[in-house]
């Protein structure tokens, strides 16, 4: 199992990334869902398609960092993401990212969100933002262990 640097068994905290809204190509998730894979060498790590009127992240996740993507969020680069993952690893908690549908978020729950984190101030596809958002996971893992894939 893998440990972080203060020995804490990381293996314990889950990754989910949710989205809402069927993706209008079948193949725009692949991309995420590859990056995702190889993140879950080092997390269990997820990703699915969700109706927000079937499922409450607070209930379904009350301990997890709810972290939720908003083009009006904060901003944030690769190495703050970095240090996102490591505290939640440090303090053994699961992290869930939500991506809204065409309409954003749900009304309410951004203000009940843990973060609001813009992935850029640009308008991005949803299938592209599921992409580059596994990507930054992945990406943030790698780094925490060393991989070179970073570089």
């Amino acid at each position: 199992m893998a440990e972080c640097e203060n020995g804490r068994d990381s293996a314990r905290v889950k990754i989910l990334l949710y989205f809402i809204g069927k993706p209008k190509d079948p193949h725009a998730n692949a991309m995420a869902q590859d990056f995702l894979e190889r993140a879950a060498r080092y997390v269990p790590a997820e990703m699915r398609e969700i109706r927000p009127e079937r499922l409450d992240l607070w209930s379904r996740h009350p301990s997890a960092r709810k972290i939720l993507m908003d083009p009006a969020g904060s901003a944030m680069d690769s190495a703050g993401f970095t240090r996102l993952i490591a505290k939640a690893q440090m303090e053994g908690r699961d992290l869930v990212f939500l991506i809204g549908g065409h309409d954003g978020l749900p009304p309410g729950w951004g203000a009940r969100a843990d973060l609001l984190l813009s992935l850029s101030s640009m308008t991005l596809p949803h299938e592209l933002a599921r992409a580059l958002l596994a990507e930054q996971i992945y990406r943030a893992l790698a780094t925490l262990r060393g991989h070179p894939y970073p570089r």
